[in-house]
């Protein structure tokens, strides 16, 4: 990106930084509450569950009334949310194209433009960056998604000098929500925002290099986690993980501003300021909305939605309540425990020497000196521990499992004892996975919206002749050219069905089923070369045997020829000809062709004869 778009004077310029940094100013005072509710789950997923959000805006721990109070931890949080994301770690989505018609050329265009999709998740480890996502959205409630482009990126197209001229690709980066600042935070959606900032602490050295300024770095307050360790013990503290805030050295914050289109900017506005430097001020870089028109380059993802927010929930806000109260059942019944076994023991004023018993206690064996005609030391009756405790122990269970919409067979894999039968195990796990289906449609929706900005991004940047490559199922490369114009629908749909309630193994056990009933049979009740790939692959077993690899590479090149992706020429004696024949006749009779392609549809016909006289001499 380039120093500026537009040009200022230095008074304009400082006029401008001013205006980004108090606006970013005002949006941390009016964002610090959920920072703090933010903060403060971190804490209690990693631990640190004493603490607690103060009148006066900070985060706190609540300290001790006595010195041998108990005030150990006994996380219920965290194997919850490990749960929760075991499952929704499942959720990876297929996307794919629509055609715009029904013509060779779109239905092409469709099945390339999934190519590219896939190469581009690909290179940019989306199963990585969904994973990365989801655990912020689950312990915050909301992460974001950034895409961009990055001209230092894809071939080499030439030279300036020493420098190589690249022709860019497509970068998909995880924004925290700790970097995004909305105009308002009851705004909805992004598209509902009238401006974006989003503030990130890079090295000053990237800042120097991309920019070609010469600032000075210094120390940031970032947000960092710190193992900070204690004696468990008398203290009664554990060993836990505390968030604290941290800084960073030699680095600098760079502040991005952007700005809706509007009727005074069609194309929006970005500002980039960094210090008191104008680093860019311009229109948005991308055409991400509709109808090529410019569009903020986030995607947000949500654990749940609220209405009237931003922000998304986490539900560990709604556990916190709930172990706070275990917590203290629990610490209250260990410190009942402690009397019981160690005991209070009541004297006689004067009549033992107290220091020496406060030091060294009533070991086994001990010889007990008390003055004479004394009380002899006895301990008070501790009493037995209340059954209360006991119930609302498990009552308190109960809840957080409830309110974190998962069950002890998600979290424990203990079965209750009063389910017997399978069918009802079944039932069980489908109404577990139905509780995070929202969750799961959030994340679905947010990868179906990453796939749309690829694609109109391409359209937008890649004006040069590409060379990509994709691995197949079977290891193989494929190698293809293209650019922005062979890019003619960007209508991305999902092409899986819910991973949570439709898991790989109900479909295996459902295909097996239908096999034996022979459904995958014809009429002479034979399961076709064809059926058997498809079989296999929905079973996992994608590279199980050599003879599914041709057959595989029988059907692509027949329907490349379809396509008209390669000349159809004359057979070839190692075709396959069935398959071929089988290809061939299904794509015209799909009704896919055109009528002005009657040609195509000769010149197909009579290769199908080709393969029907080559097929009855072999025979």
């Amino acid at each position: 990106m380039s120093k500026t778009k537009y040009f200022y004077s230095d008074v304009e310029d400082q006029v401008i930084v001013n205006f980004v940094a108090d606006d970013f100013k005002n949006r941390q005072i009016s964002r610090r509450p959920y920072e703090l509710a933010w903060e403060l789950n971190m804490n209690f997923y990693l631990g640190n569950q004493f603490s607690y959000i103060s009148s006066s805006g900070e985060l706190g721990d609540t300290e001790k009334q006595y010195y041998w109070e108990n005030r150990e931890v006994f996380n219920h949080i965290s194997p919850i949310i490990e749960s929760r994301l075991a499952k929704l770690y499942k959720v990876k989505p297929i996307l794919n194209i629509k055609p715009s018609s029904n013509s060779n050329q779109d239905i092409y265009s469709s099945k390339l433009s999934k190519t590219i999709l896939q190469n581009t998740m690909q290179s940019n480890n989306i199963d990585k960056l969904i994973s990365t996502a989801t655990a912020w959205s689950e312990i915050t409630g909301t992460s974001f998604y950034k895409i961009s482009w990055d001209t230092n990126l894809g071939e080499t197209i030439g030279k300036i000098e020493e420098n190589e001229i690249k022709n860019g690709d497509v970068v998909l980066s995880i924004c925290s929500p700790f970097e995004i600042y909305p105009d308002s935070n009851s705004s909805q959606d992004i598209e509902d925002c009238e401006s974006i900032i989003e503030a990130r602490a890079f090295p000053v050295k990237f800042v120097n290099e991309q920019w070609g300024l010469d600032l000075t770095g210094e120390d940031i307050d970032i947000f960092e986690l710190n193992n900070n360790s204690f004696l468990s013990g008398a203290a009664g503290r554990s060993n836990i993980t505390k968030i604290a805030h941290s800084s960073k050295s030699d680095h600098v914050l760079v502040i991005e501003r952007y700005e809706k289109p509007s009727i005074k900017r069609k194309n929006g506005r970005l500002t980039i300021i960094c210090k008191d430097k104008l680093l860019y001020d311009g229109d948005l870089p991308y055409n991400l909305g509709k109808n090529n028109t410019k569009a903020y380059p986030f995607i947000k993802q949500v654990s749940t939605s609220q209405l009237g927010s931003f922000w998304g929930i986490s539900v560990i806000e709604r556990c916190i309540p709930i172990q706070r109260a275990y917590n203290a059942i629990k610490n209250k019944k260990h410190e009942f425990i402690s009397r019981l076994a160690s005991g209070v023991l009541a004297v006689e004023d004067g009549s033992v020497d107290v220091d020496n018993l406060e030091d060294e206690g009533l070991a086994p064996g001990k010889i007990l000196v008390y003055r004479n005609g004394s009380t002899p030391p006895e301990f008070l009756n501790p009493g037995n521990i209340p059954s209360e405790l006991e119930k609302e122990e498990a009552s308190l269970l109960s809840e957080i499992n409830s309110l974190s919409c998962v069950s002890d067979l998600t979290t424990n894999s203990t079965i209750p004892n009063n389910i017997t039968s399978g069918s009802a195990l079944n039932l069980l796990i489908e109404q577990d996975d139905a509780r995070l289906s929202l969750t799961a449609e959030h994340i679905r929706n947010s990868i179906k919206t990453i796939g749309l900005y690829i694609l109109r991004l391409y359209k937008q940047m890649a004006t040069n002749v590409r060379l990509s490559k994709l691995a197949d199922e079977n290891g193989s490369m494929e190698l293809f050219y293209w650019n922005n114009a062979d890019i003619t629908s960007d209508d991305v749909f999902l092409d899986t069905d819910n991973e949570l309630e439709f898991s790989q193994t109900n479909r295996q056990n459902l295909i097996l089923s239908l096999f034996e009933k022979g459904l995958f049979s014809n009429r002479e009740g034979q399961v076709s070369t064809n059926s058997k790939i498809k079989i296999l692959e929905f079973l996992g077993l994608k590279n199980w045997s050599d003879f599914e690899d041709t057959d595989e590479l029988h059907k692509k090149r027949a329907n490349k020829e379809n396509l008209k992706i390669i000349k159809l020429d004359n057979p070839l004696e190692v075709d396959d000809h069935k398959l071929h024949i089988n290809e061939h006749t299904k794509f015209i009779i799909s009704g896919l062709i055109k009528d002005e392609d009657n040609d195509f549809i000769k010149k197909l016909t009579n290769h199908i004869k080709q393969h029907k006289n080559l097929l009855n001499s072999q025979e």
